[in-house]
């Protein structure tokens, strides 16, 4: 049976109609509360509101395990008030049956608004601005393996071992959607990485 919700909880949702997961700006609700900061200040010390950075707040979800943070595309479209975003973590290339095995505590947002590292909600997100990046439902193996290219000084992997493996490896990705991946996201280094293999075999 669900526990009867509490005076606060009752003119929490009367005042802001928000639900459990839920991401707003505090200028969301400004025009319609004019103390919209001694409401927010007292819903915040009550837990029924968290803040995830400065003017951004959210509406925790109870979990068996106690309040849980918004998922992490809520808390980025919210933060950049904008879709248009990647969200993943670099632990993915370890898909593409390389050899990587390094696991990384990193959250990066590929985007065309913001760039640097931020904290949301507790945890850090790495922002990097690019004009080009896929959307969560086009990523591909080719897309990851130009990616992985791409951050190859960035990674704790040995870059010589996994460029051979890379290479041993190639035939097992599609041609012509590696080919596309690289001409759409590659850098000048990845791209002559390719070029090499090409023109050596």
């Amino acid at each position: 049976m669900q526990a009867a919700l509490t005076p606060d909880q009752i003119r929490f949702q009367k005042s802001f109609n928000l639900s459990a997961g839920q991401v707003f700006r505090r200028k969301d609700l400004a025009d319609k509360h004019p103390s919209v900061d001694r409401e927010l200040g007292r819903y915040v010390r009550s837990g029924l509101v968290c803040k995830a950075a400065q003017g951004l707040y959210y509406v925790p979800k109870t979990t068996p395990f106690g309040q849980a943070p918004p998922d992490d595309e809520a808390l980025v479209a919210k933060f950049l008030d904008d879709t248009r975003f990647l969200v993943f973590n670099p632990s993915s290339y370890n898909a593409l049956g390389l050899g990587t095995t390094q696991l990384y505590n990193t959250t990066v947002v590929y985007n065309h608004k913001r760039h640097g590292k931020f904290m949301l909600a507790g945890f850090e997100f790495d922002f990097r601005e690019k004009p080009h990046f896929p959307s969560a439902s086009q990523v591909t193996r080719e897309f990851l393996l130009v990616d992985m290219l791409n951050n190859l000084a960035h990674l704790a992997e040995d870059t010589d071992t996994v460029l051979k493996a890379v290479q041993a490896k190639l035939s097992s990705f599609d041609e012509k959607r590696l080919q596309q991946a690289v001409t759409d996201y590659a850098s000048a280094r990845t791209r002559r990485i390719f070029s090499e293999w090409a023109t050596h075999g």
